[in-house]
């Protein structure tokens, strides 16, 4: 399963000129199951695509089987697959491939951020002896809300919390 971000409005674009089912079948066959903001499709080397808007981002799982590298239309088969699939996540993300990879790597990095500041404020308060008990019950609250935050995929608001759990301790 992969998150990709979409840029702010698009996902409104998309549902009035039909939906991510409609975008899809631009760009691949057999789309089976659809809604809205949801489809299931395949196409060329990608035997199962799942899609869906979800929070903001184009939630994607893809199944694909590797093409027999000794044919060529089998080769050639797979680089169109490829086209399309890229293609596709620019028109479905509002983003390049770049910035769909710098993207990627901001939402990796505010898990990061977040899951230092839990080790940090646990590190913290085991060495610390004048931690009121009012302090280390905010700061398990907030490594509480934290964790449940990165375990919804919700990095944005757990790097929020993540500031506000180190200035706990400033």
């Amino acid at each position: 399963m992969e998150r990709f971000d979409v840029r702010r409005g698009l996902i409104n674009e998309v549902a009035e000129n039909g939906g991510l089912a409609k975008l899809a079948s631009e760009f691949f066959n057999d789309i089976k199951g659809s809604t809205e903001s949801s489809f299931v499709a395949s196409h060329g080397i990608m035997t199962s695509i799942e899609g869906s808007y979800k929070d903001g981002a184009l939630i994607i799982d893809v199944t694909n089987i590797p093409p027999d590298f000794d044919d060529p239309e089998a080769m050639k088969l797979a680089m169109d697959t490829r086209k399309r699939w890229t293609e596709f996540l620019d028109r479905s993300t509002g983003y390049t491939s770049k910035q769909r990879g710098d993207k990627a790597k901001e939402w990796a990095k505010k898990a990061s951020k977040a899951k230092s500041a839990i080790s940090s404020a646990r590190h913290f308060m085991e060495l610390s002896e004048n931690l009121s008990g009012d302090q280390i019950s905010q700061a398990d609250s907030l490594i509480s809300e934290i964790e449940a935050l990165l375990s919804e995929n919700n990095n944005t608001k757990a790097a929020g919390r993540a500031e506000k759990l180190n200035k706990l301790f400033n």
